[in-house]
């Protein structure tokens, strides 16, 4: 099964990634992909899809989603470096997954991010991502 990278969730302040389940009167009711634990989840609780992020360029902004692919093809079946990996490990994996990166804007620290939400997709969901037009064909099934 696809994974739709617009109804995976960050959320400031919570640890791990999260699959939206729907609207609540306060913001959204989400679960966690690893606990399968649902929360009620503010909307000012910053809130952000990970279709929505992108990563710095020398040239451009490259979507999260491309991102986990090139790291899927230079990784194979390895998971990325654990949160703890020095920072080289995760300077080496960038330099052959996004040898353009903006090295002044793309921290280590938001290396260390996009490996742990990989690490996470690769676990419990699947690296295998709903196109744009799949998505739209889904939504216009659902209405």
């Amino acid at each position: 099964m696809k994974t739709d990278l617009a109804k995976i969730l960050s959320v400031r302040g919570q640890r791990g990634l999260f699959n939206y389940i729907a609207q609540s009167r306060q913001g959204a009711i989400v679960e966690a992909l690893d606990t399968k634990k649902r929360l009620n989840v503010s909307a000012s609780a910053g809130i952000t899809s990970m279709a929505d992020i992108s990563i710095y360029t020398s040239e451009e902004e490259i979507k999260l989603q491309e991102v986990f692919l090139k790291m899927k093809e230079v990784l194979g079946d390895a998971p990325a470096p654990a949160h703890k990996a020095a920072d080289t490990e995760f300077k080496a994996l960038f330099e052959k997954a996004l040898p353009d990166y903006d090295r002044d804007r793309f921290y280590v620290s938001h290396m260390k991010k996009v490996a742990e939400w990989y690490n996470i997709l690769k676990e419990y969901a699947s690296l295998d991502f709903l196109t744009d037009e799949e998505r739209e064909a889904e939504a216009a099934k659902e209405a």
